[in-house]
């Protein structure tokens, strides 16, 4: 358990070691899989952008009622921030009515009511739904927007989201999170919650991408009947 843990390794490991499984699961989600090995669409790719536009948006109005917090703080960077790339590759891969033409999946509705439910209340939360989002950016993200950019032939353009301008080092930049998140001030049972919370935003993540397999597929029917 936790409790054990907590006494033998940093809260970013026991983090890491519990969250490995369900990280893995994300990534292997039948979409993901196959848009990473080129048997998915522009279309597919533009889905996947649209939904994430919705989850940003929520997260980092998350992080604007948190940049108080003492807790939360210490997380919060524009460097980090995604938004307006989001909207950028949008404008560049659907036009600048963008806006209109995308809608919520049923479990970016869910994902997005529950960061609003804890996100801007419970620092841990925020903390949470924080490290499951950006460090996966940081880390697989960046292998994501190449291979998008190759297959789709974009060049630089409708990636913005994968490219972090300010930050010239991601893995030093991911070691000071680490260290962050092994400074903050939680008990055993706050930690806990806290993990709890990462397998959550990750479930969200993999029943995404179980949506959007379906919208594919129910497109598809539609098209041919």
């Amino acid at each position: 358990m936790l409790t054990v843990m907590a006494e033998l390794v940093p809260f970013s490991t026991a983090l890491r070691e519990r969250s490995r499984n369900a990280h893995s699961g994300s990534e292997g989600a039948g979409f993901m899989s196959d848009l990473m090995r080129g048997n998915g669409t522009r279309d597919d790719y533009v889905a996947l952008v649209a939904q994430h536009w919705f989850i940003y948006e929520t997260l980092e109005a998350a992080a604007d009622a948190m940049r108080d917090d003492p807790i939360a703080a210490p997380f919060i960077t524009e460097k980090l921030t995604r938004l307006p790339a989001l909207e950028a590759d949008l404008a560049y891969l659907i036009g600048d009515d963008w806006r209109s033409r995308i809608t919520p999946l049923p479990t970016t509705e869910r994902y997005v009511a529950r960061i609003e439910e804890v996100a801007s209340t419970w620092p841990g939360g925020f903390v949470a739904h924080h490290y499951t989002r950006y460090l996966g950016d940081l880390s697989g993200g960046q292998f994501i927007g190449k291979i998008m950019a190759r297959q789709f032939e974009l060049g630089s353009n409708g990636i913005g989201f994968y490219v972090f301008d300010e930050i010239a080092d991601p893995a030093a930049f991911k070691d000071v999170y680490r260290e962050q998140l092994d400074a903050a001030p939680w008990d055993a049972v706050e930690a806990e919650r806290v993990i709890d919370e990462v397998l959550l935003a990750y479930q969200f993540n993999t029943d995404l991408f179980v949506d959007l397999a379906a919208a594919k597929a129910e497109a598809s029917t539609a098209t041919v009947a």
